[in-house]
């Protein structure tokens, strides 16, 4: 047992005789806490979870003290500016967490030998595109979220080539503020609603990305560079919003209208679906259809386990 002193706080540190010690930071969001319910039955492993208080990663003095006292082997990183509409008035913020910040942690990941695992998005196309974005794939965001998102990348690779990101889209939990939360909750103060009908994606479950991000976290062979990951298939928010519907046995009615209709600060990308053929062959991994993901979150939902 360790005692380190951070942001002010006193924090207890456990250390085990096991292989891997992951830390994740940036744990209070949706992806931090469907990792802390996986850390509960994954007990073969160490975990450190820590939040924008305990942790800021953009203190570059701070988190080398961390990694001097604690030797974590991997850091996913989940902590990120998401707020995509706000980024577009707060842009200094914007980069200076999803990229700069990204760059601290990626650099200190390299001098101790750690993994770093950066979680990105499908913001860094334009959406434009009529097939799959594969990884390869040129970048060119429409929003300042998406262009921060971009340079932690950059970053990342600048500062620790052997890094890992994973971009995602569409993430949604029972945890945190989400679509499918929204939509349940609007479907039930409301007899009617207006979703867009001409954006497409994939929604990603957030519990099957942390299984991805850990999985990646502890492989025996570390692939470093870019992937993509959601769950299967292929929607528009319109049709994502009918499912959810459909799920809850709700009785509003959902109308589809263009993104013409819901302007918004943000420009969003019309075309955001990802080629998953990399990360399912280089990590094994095995995608599931987003609606049977969509049906186990809203089972959780329901019951109340999760909030």
């Amino acid at each position: 047992m360790q005692y380190i002193l951070l942001s002010g706080m006193l924090y207890i540190i456990l250390f085990s005789v096991h292989k891997h010690h992951i830390l994740v930071t940036g744990a209070n969001g949706q992806v931090g806490k469907e990792l802390r319910d996986l850390a509960r039955i994954r007990n073969d492993y160490t975990f450190t979870f820590l939040g924008r208080d305990d942790l800021p990663i953009e203190n570059f003095v701070l988190v080398r003290n961390f990694f001097d006292i604690t030797r974590p082997t991997a850091v996913i990183n989940c902590a990120a500016y998401t707020a995509v509409d706000k980024a577009e008035t707060e842009k200094e913020m914007a980069f200076q967490i999803n990229g700069e910040a990204v760059g601290v942690l990626a650099a200190v990941c390299k001098e101790h030998n750690a993994r770093f695992i950066q979680i990105s998005t499908d913001y860094v196309f334009d959406g434009n595109a009529n097939a799959p974005y594969r990884e390869s794939d040129p970048t060119s965001p429409v929003n300042i979220y998406g262009a921060s998102k971009l340079l932690g990348e950059e970053e990342a690779f600048r500062f620790n080539p052997s890094s890992v990101i994973v971009r995602t889209s569409w993430v949604y939990s029972a945890y945190g503020k989400n679509f499918v939360k929204t939509m349940m909750r609007l479907m039930k103060e409301k007899t009617d609603i207006n979703v867009v009908s001409d954006q497409v994606g994939s929604p990603t479950y957030a519990a099957d990305l942390a299984e991805v991000l850990l999985a990646i976290a502890v492989s025996a062979h570390l692939v470093p560079g870019i992937f993509h990951f959601s769950n299967e298939g292929v929607t528009s928010w319109y049709e994502f919003a009918r499912e959810i519907s459909f799920l809850s046995a709700s009785q509003c009615a959902v109308h589809p209208i263009p993104t013409s209709a819901f302007p918004t600060p943000a420009k969003r990308p019309a075309y955001s679906v990802l080629d998953k053929t990399r990360i399912c062959h280089d990590y094994q991994i095995v995608l599931k259809p987003w609606k049977e993901s969509l049906k186990t979150c809203i089972r959780q939902i329901a019951s109340g386990d999760k909030e």
